[in-house]
């Protein structure tokens, strides 16, 4: 049985990737994000125009696309209400945001310097892809509040234990990424843990039913 429902939010949510660039005076900068989606060589990355990112990615051109595991939520909730642009909206002051430029240390992550781009690489994840911009196109509607960036992989690190011996395929089975869904962290299937951002958002979130196994 379906219904007919005004959905508030269509965030439907995919891997969480951390997206590392360089800020104007050259410190590193990372934003996890969840609009992301690939295909062959290049992917689509939906950034919102009032973040640090989409200012770098529109300068530096380049950026590093490091996949996130499970085992990293929290690290990325750390990351959640951050930003490196001192110009805050009310509206985002209001969710909680605040600035911040040393992204890495208060993640407890660690630098990783990229072969091809000057973008930073997280020495945690185990999937680091360098990237080119290629075109950005406005998004988001009328208000252009967001821009699709096309960017162009040129390099892909992954830990060896995640490539299937003898190939060049990552093993689906070893790799399990964080989920992020309508701001809620995901991992195995299951919900890891509170999220900052949909407190932030106001994002209402209904417990696993006891027993269940399954999100009500």
């Amino acid at each position: 049985m379906h219904t007919i429902s005004d959905l508030k939010v269509l965030y439907f949510g995919t891997p969480v990737v951390l997206i590392g660039s360089r800020n104007e005076d050259g410190s590193p900068n990372l934003m996890p994000m969840s609009s992301a989606w690939w295909l062959g060589d290049h992917a689509m990355l939906g950034v919102g125009n009032s973040s640090q990112t989409a200012a770098n990615l529109a300068r530096e051109r380049e950026c590093v696309l490091n996949l996130v595991p499970s085992t990293l939520v929290d690290a990325v909730d750390r990351l959640a209400l951050l930003t490196a642009n001192p110009a805050i909206s009310p509206r985002r002051v209001e969710q909680g945001y605040r600035h911040e430029r040393g992204k890495f240390a208060v993640a407890g992550l660690t630098e990783q310097a990229a072969d091809l781009v000057k973008a930073p690489r997280v020495l945690e994840c185990p999937v680091q892809l360098e990237c080119v911009v290629e075109e950005a196109h406005a998004f988001g509607g009328p208000d252009g509040n967001a821009t699709a960036f096309q960017v162009r992989v040129v390099r892909a690190h992954v830990e060896e234990e995640l490539i299937i011996p003898g190939t060049h395929y990552v093993d689906p089975v070893g790799w399990d990424p964080l989920i992020m869904k309508f701001c809620e962290f995901f991992g195995g299937g299951s919900n890891l843990r509170p999220s900052r951002l949909a407190e932030g958002w106001q994002m209402p979130h209904q417990l696993e039913r006891a027993g269940s196994g399954m999100l009500g």
